[in-house]
């Protein structure tokens, strides 16, 4: 595959276009002729393209080469017609840089082999320079928005509590009971570890800003499996503060996670622009809350594997609700399933905008 071919032949295209902001009116509550949409995990898994490229490589040496990581990351906006890049990359990106060595094993996810059990592990823990340590991530963040995107690019960081998980398990979990004991059991170490991937995400953000990202999305994956004084107590303090100082950045900032619709209120307090949904909570359920900031999602991915008719009437339901404001951006409840046929993904853009471009007129 030579990939500098392909993305001179896209340059040449991307030019002769003209830039598509409608995603990030509907951060902004403007009015746009349709509705934007954009799908988690769509660069990658389900793409014929990525699959022959993991065959070569793995996701760390995809990412540290900046031709190849434009090259995926643009896939979806040029097979699929969506609204939004997102940077491809993992939410363990930065984590090296402060001296967390990571692994990602094929079939488990992210390893960490020395996990954090104290506070003297936290305070080993150092600080991220991006320009040293990440330098292929923003190398190819420009290389996007230079060069190769007439939409918005995301980037994106974990929040504390997902990267902690992580750190403290050492992996992938069902329960996070490690976490959760860590977290109950020793308050001053669990503080500075929020506090450290706070500032950690905060140096990160910016950096992606300043290289040419034009909005963030913050997944705190896995918080859902706090309840909610827990989350209130040990979590959302070092959120308002992650938020408030990003908000100074003047860039559109999007929280999400998984099975967290009891936290959905307390996201919406938080100083950012749109609350992703998954489908556990329907948009009008969202606003009958009192969420009137932008909502993103939120069809589940699994429908995806379903015939064309029950996606088109699934998606017609989530658009009528999501269409009732200005404030809402497409999106699926979690991300793409390798098993899905990207034609469907075409499709489902299509129909989007199609729809809803109807209702507007």
């Amino acid at each position: 595959m030579d990939v500098r071919f392909a993305s001179e032949r896209w340059k040449s295209r991307v030019n002769n276009k003209a830039f598509n902001d409608t995603f990030l009116k509907a951060c902004r509550g403007e009015k746009s002729d349709h509705v934007p949409v954009w799908y988690m995990r769509q660069a990658g898994r389900s793409q014929p393209e990525y699959r022959a490229l993991k065959e070569k490589y793995g996701l760390f040496e995809i990412t540290h080469q900046p031709e190849l990581c434009a090259y995926v990351t643009r896939l979806p906006v040029e097979q699929y017609g969506v609204d939004a890049a997102i940077l491809y990359k993992d939410i363990m990106t930065p984590l090296p840089g402060i001296g967390v060595q990571v692994e990602i094993k094929n079939g488990v996810g992210p390893v960490i082999d020395n996990p954090i059990t104290s506070l003297a592990d936290v305070e080993k823990l150092g600080e991220l320079e991006p320009e040293e340590d990440i330098p292929y991530v923003l190398k190819t963040i420009k290389l996007l928005t230079e060069e190769q995107l007439n939409v918005p690019l995301i980037g994106f960081t974990g929040a504390p509590f997902t990267l902690a998980s992580y750190m403290i398990e050492g992996g992938p979990s069902k329960n996070y009971n490690k976490t959760k004991a860590f977290m109950y059991s020793q308050p001053k170490a669990w503080g500075q570890l929020m506090k450290r991937l706070a500032k950690m995400a905060i140096v990160y953000v910016k950096a992606q800003i300043r290289a040419g990202a034009k909005a963030i999305q913050v997944f705190d994956s896995w918080v859902g499996a706090l309840n909610t004084d827990d989350y209130r107590t040990y979590i959302k303090p070092t959120m308002d503060m992650l938020f408030k100082e990003l908000k100074k950045e003047g860039v559109p900032l999007i929280m999400f996670g998984v099975g967290a619709s009891h936290l959905a209120r307390d996201w919406h307090d938080l100083s950012l622009d749109v609350v992703g949904l998954d489908w556990r909570m329907s948009i009008q359920e969202a606003r009958n809350q009192g969420l009137v900031k932008t909502l993103q999602g939120n069809l589940d991915p699994a429908i995806l594997l379903a015939p064309w008719e029950e996606i088109e009437a699934r998606t017609k339901s989530i658009l009528d609700q999501g269409m009732m404001t200005d404030r809402f951006i497409f999106n699926l409840g979690h991300g793409v399933f390798p098993e899905v046929n990207p034609d469907t993904l075409k499709k489902l853009t299509s129909f989007i905008h199609e729809y809803s471009s109807s209702k507007t007129l």
